[in-house]
Formats: C-alpha cells, sequence, structure tokens
C-alpha cells in the first residue's frame, strides 16, 4: 500500500509507537534500520515494514516526510518495521538482574554483553528504562531479539527465587573479588543504579557482595561497562 499523507492513520498509529504507555497498550513496537528489521525478522517478530524504498518488499510505501516522521533519529532510515512485543520465557541458568538502570546506552550495552557472556534472561526492576525505548534498541544492535526479559519487582523475585540460584550483588566499597567466590552453576548477578547502585533493600538477598578489582584512583566504573566485566568473569570461570 502506498501512504502520501502524514495524516494517514496508519501513519499516526506508527508515531503513537514512541511513546511508552502506547507500546504497553498494544504491545507493539517500532524499529529502524536494515540490521534490526533482519533481526526481527530471524525471530518472525515483524507486524508490518515500512519503507520507502520501491525495490524493497513492504507492506506500505511511504513518501520521505513520513519517515521522517515516525523517526526517532536525525538522520532517519529507509526502512522500519512494527513487531510484537517479545514473549516471556523460563529463566535460563545465568539470569541479570538491573536494578533501577536510567540510562537506554547503559541497558543497550548490557544487553549485547549478555548475549556474548550467555547471561539470557534479563530481570528488569520496575523502574528500569523501557526495554524497547528506540535508544536501547539501536545500542543493542538487534540482540534484544534474541534475550529473554521480565519486568519484576526485584525484592519478591530474589525472595521467590533465592533457594534456586546463587545471588551476587554488586558493591563497589564492600564486595569482594568475584575470583575468589566458588561459583554454582545457577547464578543471578545483580547490576544496581548508575549513581546509587543495588537498592540497600535489595542487598540483602544476596549470597555474596562482589566488585571489580581496579586502580585506586577510579572510585567507580558506567554500569554497563561493569555489568560486562562481571558477566565476562563469570562466563571464564566456566569456559576455564
Amino acid at each position: 500500500m502506498n501512504i502520501e499523507s502524514i495524516n494517514n492513520n496508519h501513519v499516526k498509529e506508527w508515531v503513537k509507537l514512541n511513546n511508552k504507555k502506547y507500546r504497553d497498550e498494544v504491545g507493539l513496537f517500532l524499529v529502524e534500520g536494515d540490521h534490526l528489521v533482519r533481526e526481527a525478522q530471524k525471530k518472525h517478530l515483524i507486524k508490518e515494514i515500512i519503507t520507502i524504498d520501491k525495490n524493497i518488499k513492504a507492506d506500505y510505501y511511504v513518501t520521505r516526510e513520513i519517515m521522517k516522521k515516525i523517526s526517532n533519529q536525525v538522520s532517519f532510515s529507509s526502512i522500519a518495521a512494527v513487531c510484537y512485543k517479545l514473549t516471556e520465557k523460563s529463566l535460563s541458568n545465568r539470569v541479570l538482574l538491573l536494578d533501577n538502570i536510567q540510562d537506554p546506552g547503559n541497558l543497550g550495552t548490557i544487553i549485547r554483553s549478555a548475549i556474548a557472556f550467555k547471561f539470557t534472561t534479563i530481570i528488569l526492576s520496575e523502574d528500569t528504562v523501557d526495554i524497547y525505548n528506540d535508544k536501547v534498541i539501536r545500542a543493542s544492535e538487534g540482540m534484544i531479539f534474541h534475550l529473554n526479559f521480565l519486568r519484576k519487582n526485584l525484592k519478591d523475585f530474589l525472595i521467590n527465587n533465592k533457594d534456586k540460584y546463587q545471588i551476587l550483588i554488586t558493591d563497589v566499597r564492600n564486595g569482594k573479588n568475584i575470583k575468589k567466590i566458588k561459583l554454582d552453576e545457577k547464578i543471578m548477578l545483580v547490576i544496581g543504579n548508575e549513581g546509587n547502585g543495588v537498592n540497600k533493600n535489595i542487598q540483602q538477598f544476596g549470597d555474596f557482595l562482589i566488585n571489580i578489582k581496579m586502580h585506586h584512583i577510579c572510585e567507580s566504573l558506567n554500569a554497563g561497562v561493569s555489568a560486562s566485566i562481571l558477566m565476562y568473569e563469570i562466563n571464564e570461570a566456566f569456559d576455564e
């Protein structure tokens, strides 16, 4: 179908997908660019494809003005897709829990590292940034489509799973070097907020508080970097 008016009802619906509340209502989200569309296709999550390129097989062919209207990027892509939200699955052996992560770039980085180091389930606290935020999706480089995401109250979730998993919680000041800990096969790793770390009400549920050994003049690391290093070290411990 060809669409040329920015006032078309389809266009209005696509624009509304930039709003979290509307995404939650309809269970859909928008991705832009060839790579992200291909990754969504691999998982059969695409509802409809939108493009300005008549050489591409798509559901809707639109003008550049319309594509710019629905895009969140300064330099918009020639293709976009409306996707169904991911379906929740069973927990994996390695689970990453994120407490109040606010920066979309950090979350996108963490998602990529989770795939790289075999943490295939991510639990998001109720106040963590939306995984369907366009900046998160772009920063994930499409790895968002290969993970299991659940949004939970972390305190309740840890209480319900503390007997099934070894729980490791980050603490810059009081944590222990992870290399000194005998790791279980089933692990939950908790990463805290960029500025405040893991909430004190959650720390009490950890089997171990852990940190990253680093130069004394560096007080802390970016949440995305910290999560990546710790997931790498855990993965290395099992691959040795």
